[in-house]
Order: structure tokens, then C-alpha cells, then sequence
């Protein structure tokens, strides 16, 4: 469960202030796959690095009864200056699981080669999403944060990554940002349509919220 209590964001645009969230109240179920809906520009991805604890609301508040990862893919997640492994080691202690494990999980999966053992400043952005990815896939969240990165490597790692994605949901909720529309239909069975405003709207079936979604689009908003 995560509920969102009068959560408001907003930002200083040109001079102008542009209101991302605006006072928010609404509970997500648990154990269901959200799609979250919106235009380019709209807050998708402020919205969740708020969740994720990577940015401060202005005002309210989230409340959860689980764990919360941070968003698939985001090179935030990992220090320039450290190896990939020393990494995924780092990340172990601070969320408290065996760093052995999540080590030879995040080697495997992330397909790094010797590069694993090398600082993360020689990675190209593609090598530093795929050991994020590994590093968010090797820890049980309750809840999984995804802004488009299911798409990351060649196509057999795509596979990988979708594979090992829908295993973790199967016990776990997760939210996810993407535009691809077949993409959503597979991996989500509710969404939230989010508005220019800071408005966002959750509906059950991920076809209404589609439809919503694009009638939006379709008048400018």
C-alpha cells in the first residue's frame, strides 16, 4: 500500500512557478502493476522520484506498509568513483541484504564482463543502466519503481530483463512509466492518468486509463 496525503510539488519555470502535484490524496492497492499516464513534461518521473524518496515534496506526505525500490534503471543509484561491484556491495549494507548474493546475482545478470570490476565513470550510460537494473532486480521490494528502462541492451537482454521483471511482480505491486502502449498492456493491469496541474486520476482496468490517456493527448492536456 502506498497512500499519497495532501502531497503538493511544484517548480520555478522561467520565472514562472509550474505546479507538478497538486494536493494529492489517494491510496494504490497493493500486489497490482500500475501503468502511470501523461505527456511529456506532465511530472511522471518527478512523481516517482518523490516515491523513491530522491526528491522532497513542497507539503504532504507518503505513507507505505513495504519496501519501496528506486526507480529501475536510474544512474543516481550508483558513485562514479566506485567499481560496479563496489557498488552493488554498497547498495547491499544499505538496504540490508547479503552483498555475496546480490553481488553474483548483479555479475550474472548485468553482463558487464570486466567492466564489473571497473569505476563506473568508464561505463557508457547503457552499461550503467543495465547494473542498475541488476542492482533493483537482485533486491525483493514489495513495490518496484520503472521509468522505461525494460528496453535496456540488445534484444536478448531486453528478454532477460522482461523475464526477470515479471517474476518479481508476481509477489510484488510495481509502477511504471512508459509511451509504449503494447508495453503497458503487458506488464500493467490498472494506471493513473496524470494531468498537466498536478492532477492524477487511478483507474482499475489499464484500458479505461489508456483511453483517458490518449483522449487527453488528443485535446492538448
Amino acid at each position: 500500500m502506498i497512500r499519497f496525503e495532501n502531497l503538493s510539488k511544484s517548480f520555478w519555470v522561467r520565472g514562472q512557478r509550474k505546479q507538478v502535484i497538486d494536493g494529492l490524496n489517494l491510496t494504490l492497492p497493493s500486489g497490482k502493476s500500475l501503468a502511470l499516464l501523461g505527456r511529456n513534461g506532465v511530472g511522471k518521473t518527478t512523481l516517482l522520484q518523490i516515491i523513491a524518496g530522491i526528491l522532497s515534496a513542497d507539503s504532504g506526505r507518503i505513507v507505505t506498509d513495504g519496501t519501496i525500490s528506486w526507480p529501475v534503471g536510474f544512474s543516481g543509484s550508483t558513485h562514479g568513483q566506485l567499481t560496479g561491484a563496489q557498488n552493488v556491495r554498497f547498495v547491499a549494507r544499505v538496504y540490508g541484504v547479503d552483498g555475496d548474493e546480490l553481488t553474483d546475482f548483479v555479475e550474472h545478470f548485468a553482463e558487464l564482463g570486466n567492466h564489473f570490476y571497473m569505476p563506473i565513470s568508464t561505463y557508457s550510460s547503457g552499461m550503467k543502466a543495465r547494473l542498475a537494473f541488476g542492482m533493483s532486480m537482485g533486491i525483493r521490494f514489495d513495490t518496484y519503481l520503472i521509468d522505461e528502462t525494460t528496453a535496456v541492451g540488445d534484444a536478448d537482454f531486453q528478454r532477460k530483463s522482461r523475464a526477470v521483471f515479471m517474476e518479481r511482480v508476481k509477489s510484488s505491486s510495481a509502477i511504471m512509466v512508459s509511451h509504449q502502449t503494447r508495453q503497458v498492456r503487458r506488464f500493467c493491469s490498472s494506471g493513473l492518468v496524470m494531468t498537466r496541474g498536478g492532477h492524477i486520476e487511478y483507474f482499475e482496468d489499464i484500458d479505461e486509463a489508456i483511453e483517458r490517456h490518449e483522449s487527453l493527448l488528443l485535446r492538448g492536456r
